[in-house]
């Protein structure tokens, strides 16, 4: 009886598992994982990690899916091993290395290099990404061996840190915004430094607001789901955007607000809120209108 699965309400479920995926799986395979655990279908995660790389996979659950628009667009942060004298075609350890040379570079010249790339940049993505080139995806044409030109895109590095110094290989804290590629990070760099280099290793130490301390090794997680204690795990979805303001709605409010009408307020926070119950349940996303000093919904969750 104790093991017997409950099965849960999948229009009421909702929240954030916030996952420590491990080395070896795409990102697509952890969502598949926690759909069969949890026994809910809708469910995704909000920022692609390469199976090589670990770390901070969050995964939205139920409703809570409608916020991935927001919570994709946050910024992210990396502890990334960047290995200098060596290229790869993929800019990483798994590609073929295309060039070698010696390593004649000193800390003080890396970190200068490495300031360079500070700030609002134009970057390049790697010919072998997921991107498509008039409808087919880059790392299929650079696989059969086409020539592959991507636009550069313009991203924003807000610092590098370096927290390991091992020739041929350095540690890197790299917090940037969504959209940052650090395998071509890690190639640009090579190229600045005249020695050419490759990521070796890729953890995601941050996803918005969440860090490694919110999240559950995925191992722990599939336990919870044989034992049905996965709920435990499940962040609240008021939380996702916790950096945020937010407005208390009362339960009169809460029905106008899940039928789509608007709330008047005698003052209005600037912006977008997120709008929850007295019991912290999220309602919706609000935007405020000075001109009526009310909000207007802007996506509601429970219908």
């Amino acid at each position: 009886m104790d093991n017997e699965r409950v099965v849960p309400d999948q229009n009421m479920t909702s929240g954030v598992l916030v996952v420590d995926k491990p080395i070896g799986l795409t990102s697509h395979q952890v969502v598949q994982i926690i759909r069969r655990g949890t026994n809910i279908k809708r469910a995704g995660h909000t920022g692609t990690l390469d199976p090589r790389a670990s770390g901070v996979l969050v995964v939205l659950v139920g409703p809570a899916v409608r916020l991935s628009e927001y919570i994709s667009a946050e910024d992210k942060r990396y502890q990334a091993t960047i290995k200098l004298g060596e290229k790869t075609d993929t800019y990483d350890g798994d590609g073929v290395i295309t060039g070698t040379s010696d390593v004649n570079v000193s800390r003080e010249q890396f970190e200068e290099a490495l300031q360079g790339f500070v700030g609002e940049i134009e970057q390049v993505p790697p010919p072998y990404s997921a991107i498509k080139v008039k409808g087919r995806r880059a790392y299929d044409m650079a696989r059969k061996g086409e020539e592959v030109e991507l636009e550069a895109r313009t991203i924003h590095v807000h610092s590098l840190e370096v927290v390991e110094w091992n020739l041929p290989e350095v540690v890197v804290d790299v917090h940037c915004s969504s959209g940052t590629y650090v395998r071509s990070l890690a190639y640009d760099l090579g190229e600045k430094l005249g020695c050419g280099a490759n990521l070796t290793g890729l953890r995601r130490t941050k996803s918005g607001s969440f860090t490694l301390k919110d999240a559950q090794p995925l191992r722990k997680l599939s336990e919870a789901f044989e034992n049905n204690t996965w709920f435990r795990y499940l962040i609240p979805a008021a939380e996702a955007l916790s950096e945020w303001p937010s407005i208390t709605l009362n339960n009169e409010e809460v029905d106008l607000v899940r039928h789509g009408h608007r709330i008047p307020r005698s003052e209005l926070l600037e912006g977008q809120v997120r709008a929850i119950t007295e019991q912290g349940e999220l309602v919706a996303l609000m935007e405020a209108d000075p001109e009526t000093t009310e909000y207007k919904p802007k996506k509601v969750f429970f219908a």
